[in-house]
């Protein structure tokens, strides 16, 4: 096996958000950068063993099945950085990804509702508005290790972390609802419909 080319940690313009420090985000883009050097050392020690014909051996088996965690821990923070923006249009704005809302909640308060109270479910995980490419249907999901409970081909259209570093510089454990409350004061919009599927 062939080692793949190294991931590069990406740069996000977020800007000054409201309730969410730069002290938050620097602490936070530090764990990111952290999932894209632990894909690139899987890959790499992954592509070592296979040459030395080791592929199917414990050692071998078990970093693979430790890749879906590292690759998803990349992909969704890469996705919520994006999907964060200072000053940011308001979601009444952006009338294609405020129309697939209204079909598939009834509303922008209803769907909103069931938003927040995914990202306060107990535990540490994502809330995740995704999109089912094969009909259209935006649904909110609860992911809780990066790898589990992830929709297959379904396209992530709003990105929420609520694992503890996600808040913890700014906001007690306790105090979830407050960053989730911050959270979306922040969010990109515009970003977030270019993510629909036409």
């Amino acid at each position: 096996m062939k080692t793949p080319q190294p991931y590069e940690v990406r740069t996000f313009d977020v800007g000054k958000l409201h309730g969410i420090s730069e002290a938050q985000i620097d602490a936070h883009l530090e764990l990111y950068a952290g999932y894209v050097k632990n894909v690139n050392k899987l890959n790499s020690d992954l592509a070592e063993l296979s040459g030395s014909g080791k592929s199917g051996t414990p050692m071998w088996a078990e970093l693979k099945r430790h890749l879906g965690f590292e690759y998803n821990g990349m992909r969704l923070h890469e996705q919520y950085f994006e999907n964060l923006k200072a000053d940011s249009a308001p979601l009444e704005r952006c009338p294609n990804l405020g129309s697939a809302i209204e079909r598939s909640f009834g509303g922008l308060r209803s769907w909103r509702e069931e938003f927040v109270g995914v990202g306060q479910i107990r535990g540490v995980g994502w809330a995740i508005l995704y999109q089912d490419p094969s009909n259209g249907q935006l649904t909110n999901h609860w992911i809780s290790l990066h790898e589990e409970g992830t929709l297959a081909g379904f396209r992530p259209i709003l990105v929420m972390d609520v694992w503890e570093h996600a808040f913890m510089v700014d906001y007690k454990v306790t105090e979830r609802a407050k960053y989730i409350e911050a959270f979306m004061a922040n969010v990109n919009w515009t970003r977030c419909e270019g993510r629909l599927h036409a």
